[in-house]
């Protein structure tokens, strides 16, 4: 009797994977609960698992390709397996291409795709068809694949973000929008596929910018009163917590979120033609993964101390350097921070992550002459930034809301007073 292995409900409005990697081969052994393939998501990479003891079958789905929630991977048999070693189930042959055309592999997988209107078929070649998501909302606006051209799917196939950025283009745009050349590769370079996630990284970043009227605003923090608070607390803060440390972040964590109850359009989100405001704060924290940026979520933020924040942000940290970050830790935020100063960054101008309507960017600590009560001093100076969407924030909303998450810092008795 055999157990098919699936492919899981990969969270909130994810519905596709990427096998990157198969974990086992046909044949194994392998134990109820053990890891045996792990998909690339948009997000986050996820290990699926036998659902019991067994030998594997075959693989059903080869490396590479792409595959939908439900679609079955391989299976698990209690009693004689496949022979080990047998390869993965291939994908068929692409049509030959013209001379000088190097031909593109269609992507394996056992899910069903609908048909394609004929005349399309023949415009585009297997190699390019969409994915089903994409291809539901193509009929529904009448585009072919002709006008959006090259997808960032495997092999070129155009996904649903591909039409949705096609959607999103003023209609200049699209009318000329036509398929890429081919570029000609120099021998001296090395051409690699770019990963799944990466990709989605750079789609909704260039979404975010097609559709958010975008805008940052500086301000300069001196740091002064937060490193002597740290330096005076650290060692009683992490023998008292168990351990966690006293770092920045928090610290500015939990200015943005006295500054938010003040300036609660920075919270909030455009949905259509309304808004909603938000009595509670979902915040997103960036950290570096080893397959790019990823933003996990501390929900309702506002309850907890400043341990519980950098409990929290450690956390985060570990499992994305891990890999081991959940689908629904990296959904739901209403407000971001992202700290380029680890990375020495002295300024820059960060971009929202959507739907939010804002991200605080916190900079490298430099010792810098400025003017204090006349006299020129050295102080521990951060530049920081607030990029937000001018459609919801006004211009003095905004430049408001950074001022006071500066005043904030740089006198953390005003979090205890609530001032």
């Amino acid at each position: 009797m055999s157990a098919e292995i699936k492919v899981p409900t990969l969270g909130e409005s994810v519905t596709t994977a990427t096998i990157a990697k198969w974990l086992k081969n046909p044949g194994d052994s392998v134990a109820a609960d053990e890891p045996v393939v792990e998909l690339e998501t948009d997000k986050v990479s996820v290990e699926v698992a036998a659902p019991e003891a067994g030998v594997l079958g075959p693989q059903l789905v080869a490396e590479g390709a792409e595959v939908e929630v439900g679609t079955i991977l391989a299976s698990v048999d209690a009693g004689s397996g496949a022979p080990k070693g047998a390869a993965p189930a291939k994908a068929p042959e692409a049509p030959k291409a013209p001379a000088g055309v190097q031909a593109q592999p269609v992507a394996a997988g056992p899910v069903a795709r609908p048909a394609t209107p004929p005349s399309d078929v023949a415009a585009q070649g297997a190699a390019h068809a969409p994915m089903p998501s994409a291809q539901k909302i193509m009929a529904e606006k009448g585009i072919s694949t002709a006008e959006i051209g090259t997808g960032t799917g495997k092999d070129g196939r155009v996904t649903k973000g591909d039409v949705l950025s096609f959607l999103a283009q003023p209609p200049v745009a699209k009318a000329a929008a036509a398929p890429a050349t081919p570029r000609t590769d120099d021998p001296r370079e090395e051409r690699v596929k770019m990963t799944r996630l990466r990709r989605t990284i750079a789609r909704r970043l260039k979404d975010a910018q097609n559709t958010a009227a975008l805008l940052t605003t500086f301000n300069e923090v001196d740091m002064t009163a937060a490193k002597e608070l740290r330096a005076e607390y650290r060692d009683i803060f992490e023998k008292k917590h168990g351990g966690t440390k006293l770092g920045f972040m928090s610290i500015f964590a939990k200015a943005v979120m006295a500054a938010l109850k003040e300036f609660p359009a920075v919270n909030a989100e455009i949905d259509g033609d309304d808004i909603i405001y938000r009595e509670f704060v979902n915040l997103g924290i960036a950290v570096g993964g080893p397959n790019g940026l990823v933003v996990p979520v501390i929900r309702d933020a506002e309850k907890l101390g400043f341990a519980g924040i950098e409990s929290a942000i450690a956390g985060f940290g570990k499992r994305a350097r891990d890999g081991s970050l959940k689908l629904d830790e990296l959904s739901g935020g209403t407000f971001s921070i992202t700290n380029g100063g680890i990375y020495g960054s002295l300024m820059s101008t960060p971009i929202i992550n959507a739907p939010q309507s804002a991200i605080l960017g916190m900079h490298a600590i430099q010792d810098r002459p400025i003017a204090l009560n006349g006299q020129v001093v050295i102080r521990p100076m951060m530049y920081i930034a607030l990029t937000y969407d001018h459609r919801i924030v006004d211009g003095k909303e905004a430049v408001s809301f950074l001022v006071r998450v500066k005043q904030n810092v740089e006198d953390p008795r005003r979090l205890l007073l609530e001032v």
